[in-house]
């Protein structure tokens, strides 16, 4: 059974992580005519592969899913992983399969070599599936300097953690997000997207299983479904990350 992680949460940790968005940033280009929010699900428990799908497309659009092929089938701390043909159906669904590595690892703390193997295998994994995982979210929102040096010139956005705003300049190798997770995650993202409003901006919103008896890092149906529908009546697009920077 995969088991939780936990990243570097020491003083050193921190600002490493806070020092990284000042360095090797990469501008966006974004032309919104509208407040637009991105919908994304990290790892894929099976549950996201369903439920998560499901919710969106009941409000006729689609999310991101951010795919580690490594935990394929595998049972874990947020439920059973999809496997191959739940990823297959996403994609056939008109949704998009993006990357997170192969095997979910740090890429911080990853040597150098590992990780390009690690990439490559998930690269290789997703394009059988037949996805194009030209985008990548950094698995923990671990990411460094050095991390950003050698996922920039892979893919065309990386995705953190850090909360925040999109807009034009914004740093395409270490775009915001916020969390649907947690007992106060559908109060928060449904503030971001109140500010997504008022700003014209672009709101990445994050989860991971969708289920009633989600994990720490997930939501439940209804959870997402009412920020989908907010999200929709306050104005927003809702769009993938790559309809977003096409």
């Amino acid at each position: 059974m995969i088991q939780p992680y936990t990243p570097d949460l020491s003083l050193k940790g921190k600002l490493r992580r806070r020092f990284a968005r000042l360095t090797h940033r990469r501008p966006a280009r974004l032309n919104l005519s509208r407040p637009t929010v991105s919908f994304t699900f990290d790892d894929i428990p099976a549950s996201a592969a369903h439920a998560g799908a499901e919710a969106l497309e009941a409000h006729e659009a689609r999310g991101t899913f951010y795919v580690c092929a490594g935990l394929f089938g595998q049972e874990g701390h947020m439920g059973r992983f999809a496997d191959p043909a739940e990823i297959s159906d996403l994609i056939r669904r008109g949704h998009e399969v993006a990357g997170h590595t192969f095997g979910h690892l740090d890429c911080d703390r990853t040597p150098r070599a590992e990780l390009i193997a690690d990439l490559d295998a998930n690269d290789a994994a997703l394009l059988r599936l037949g996805a194009a995982p030209i985008h990548f979210a950094y698995p923990y929102g671990e990411v460094s300097p050095r991390a950003k040096a050698l996922l920039a010139g892979r893919y065309s956005s990386l995705r953190g953690v850090h909360k925040g705003l999109a807009r034009d300049g914004g740093d395409l190798n270490q775009l915001p997000g916020v969390g649907i997770e947690g007992p106060d995650g559908q109060a928060l993202a449904r503030q971001w997207i109140d500010r997504a409003v008022a700003q014209n901006a672009w709101l990445i919103l994050y989860t991971h299983d969708v289920r009633e008896a989600h994990s720490p890092w997930g939501c439940t149906p209804d959870t997402l479904s009412r920020l989908i529908a907010h999200a929709r009546e306050a104005g927003c697009d809702i769009r993938t990350v790559g309809e977003v920077l096409a």
